[in-house]
């Protein structure tokens, strides 16, 4: 069993835990994830891992209720244990001194950036952040991206914080002021993803996008997270989660992520009747 150490609740419906798991943090590296089981009964799930510290013996993970398992994860409190806390996963991200690096964050994809973002920074690399999300009550870790960027520039959907609008713009803006960009890791909702290497795509910046969204089982053998890139079928748990953005046929792989949305929906109907009761 693993230990939730911490419990915080960051804004409405994402949520932080801080996992006793010191096998984990010995070997996790930015970009890696993990595969959580709450009981034996339970569905299993791929969370990235947002933090790790291999002296406490602990790792960081931030989620999103967006159905029945993680709204089930969501009601545990510090003290309480979980049967499954499996990895470190996935191929970690690509971590060198390029240059100056433009990092896109969207969402509870920020979770996901924070520490690649101190990995290329650590690298020697110019951080310049963005980060955006709906609405003000959405934002979170602000500053931890703020402490490992040379800039950062926040945006917002409604223009409740920061800079109204969407995060291609200032993205586009970078792009063509003349700064030399060596490098675009945007991560984030599918969407999101796919207009920022849409954006990034004349210049010829290699963008590198996240494809967690689209997992489920997490080890490759579900078959569920099939994305083409480059007109090659890879797998996004154990070929990635990490892609050239300009390669990923995003028409596939939002169609693919719409799978399931029927049974998700059932499953969480269900959960919310028998958690009623």
């Amino acid at each position: 069993m693993y230990k939730i150490l911490v419990r915080e609740d960051l804004v409405p419906g994402i949520h932080l835990f801080k996992m006793a798991a010191p096998a984990v943090a010995q070997k996790a590296q930015a970009g890696q994830f993990v595969v959580v089981r709450i009981d034996e009964r339970g569905e299993r799930i791929p969370l990235t891992i947002a933090d790790w510290d291999k002296d406490e013996g602990t790792v960081t993970i931030v989620f999103m209720e967006v159905g029945a398992t993680t709204a089930r994860l969501a009601l545990l409190r510090e003290g309480d244990a979980i049967a499954d806390f499996v990895g470190p996963l996935g191929v970690p991200a690509e971590i060198e001194n390029y240059g100056t690096v433009v990092c896109v964050a969207g969402g509870v994809g920020t979770a996901v950036v924070a520490p690649i973002a101190r990995a290329l920074k650590n690298a020697g690399n110019r951080i310049f952040t963005i980060l955006g999300t709906r609405s003000k009550d959405l934002l979170f870790w602000e500053d931890v991206l703020k402490s490992v960027s040379d800039r950062l520039i926040v945006t917002t959907d409604d223009g409740s914080y920061g800079r109204k609008g969407v995060v291609t713009e200032p993205l586009k803006e970078i792009l063509e002021s003349g700064e030399k960009i060596d490098r675009v890791i945007a991560i984030g909702p599918v969407v999101m993803m796919k207009f920022c290497s849409l954006t990034t795509a004349p210049s010829g910046v290699r963008t590198i996008v996240s494809l967690n969204p689209i997992m489920v089982d997490g080890t490759g053998m579900c078959g569920c997270c099939r994305v083409s890139v480059g007109g090659e079928t890879k797998f996004a748990c154990v070929d990635g989660p990490d892609f050239d953005g300009h390669k990923v046929d995003w028409d596939l792989l939002a169609a693919r992520q719409r799978i399931y949305i029927e049974e998700e929906k059932c499953a969480y109907d269900e959960w919310q009747k028998s958690h009623a009761a």
